[in-house]
């Protein structure tokens, strides 16, 4: 029991340090949310391609994996894995697989409110 809400602790940490992390640099610099947001994702398949993001994620769990630098290591482990398995046409192929599960739920997730809740213009 101590294990669970030890590992929740450390999830909940490392993922609030991303959040945090990103709301300082848009509070101090000039970046917009979006450019954050890449940056994250990049961030993520950069720290994969140099092995230090897969230490991360056994330490954080969902804590590493869910914020936007997950989505990249998702990214790169799965161009990683379809190059083993298909060679060079693996990088066309691998992102999209690594990630198909998330951009999926997001869709169908996206759908399902969208079908609920009414827009409103913006004014």
């Amino acid at each position: 029991m101590l294990d669970i809400i030890i590992n929740c602790l450390i999830a909940f940490l490392v993922g609030g340090a991303f959040c945090v992390i990103a709301q300082v640099l848009i509070d101090k610099t000039k970046l917009t949310p979006a450019r954050i947001l890449v940056f994250y994702v990049c961030l993520g398949v950069f720290l994969t391609a140099i092995g230090a993001y897969s230490p991360l994620v056994d330490i954080a769990g969902c804590g590493a994996t869910v914020p936007l630098t997950g989505f990249g290591y998702a990214i790169a482990n799965g161009v990683k894995t379809a190059i083993d398995e298909q060679g060079p046409l693996g990088i066309l192929t691998g992102g999209l697989t690594g990630t198909a599960g998330g951009i999926t739920a997001a869709l169908c997730l996206g759908l399902v409110v969208s079908l609920i809740f009414k827009s409103k213009p913006k004014r």
